[in-house]
């Protein structure tokens, strides 16, 4: 694996960041519309229910971490593909294993950056500290809701290579099925029983009730974040073993070559 070539792929990215608006907006402008908007209703419920508030807040900071980083990995391959340069890419020495490295360093790097900004944001505007959690804490979240959305990136990817641009509109809008699903702004006992079961298999549930607990009590779960982190390790592998047989039946349909044209 070159090193050289994985920071050709990321300065690529850092160039396509920097000069699309549509980037640009989908990245940094909704996140900080979201914080704000929700940061609002944080203070408004703050006044009744100060805990259902906090949830809400929380919630969406942590979800950022996972629509950023999923949503790079996806719509970041679909630039290559609407500018006929993602055959072109693989004709150089380029690897599969290369590409998707550096497209989930490259969402890890925006993701971090952007969770970074918008919860300085929700500490200076809506005085809400996610810090407070304790550093080591917030890594243990960030770390596994990175590792679940490399999974769906990964995922999408596959989808994107095997069916190509007929698809895209996965790459920006199947997060949000896991919205309700993961119980990102409410305990997991809210939803009914058959959805509770789905919530359970996801390891981005025990991220979010971990974090709600960590509000009132610092302490590391160490039961919720190993139940995840075992989750994520299952779904990643499915997820690269999905993209591996979507990959090969691109290429032996010709839907590769095709998907340029």
């Amino acid at each position: 694996m070159s090193i050289q070539i994985i920071k050709a792929i990321l300065l690529q990215e850092l160039y396509i960041t920097k000069r699309s608006l549509e980037v640009i907006i989908d990245l940094f402008y909704f996140s900080v519309i979201n914080i704000v908007v929700f940061g609002f209703v944080f203070i408004f419920l703050s006044k009744d229910n100060p805990q259902a508030g906090r949830y809400l807040l929380l919630g969406m900071l942590l979800w950022e971490i996972i629509r950023v980083t999923q949503y790079s990995m996806s719509v970041g391959s679909l630039w290559n593909v609407w500018s006929k340069n993602l055959s072109n890419m693989f004709i150089t020495p380029l690897s599969l294993r290369e590409y998707i490295v550096a497209e989930m360093m490259a969402g890890v790097i925006k993701a971090l950056l952007i969770f970074m900004f918008v919860a300085i944001i929700s500490l200076l505007v809506f005085q809400f500290n996610v810090f407070s959690m304790g550093i080591l804490n917030l890594s243990f979240f960030f770390i596994n809701l990175t590792i679940f959305a490399w999974s769906v990136g990964i995922f999408i990817l596959g989808l994107i290579f095997r069916y190509g641009t007929r698809i895209q509109a996965f790459a920006w809008g199947s997060i949000f099925i896991f919205q309700p699903l993961t119980a990102m702004f409410f305990p997991v006992s809210v939803l009914p029983n058959s959805l509770q079961t789905i919530a359970y298999l996801l390891p981005a549930t025990y991220v979010f009730e971990a974090a709600r607990e960590s509000l009132t009590n610092p302490s590391i779960d160490f039961l919720n974040i190993g139940i995840a982190f075992g989750w994520n390790i299952f779904y990643f592998l499915l997820s690269l073993w999905f993209f591996n047989i979507m990959f090969s039946k691109s290429k032996d349909t010709g839907q590769f070559a095709r998907m340029e044209g």
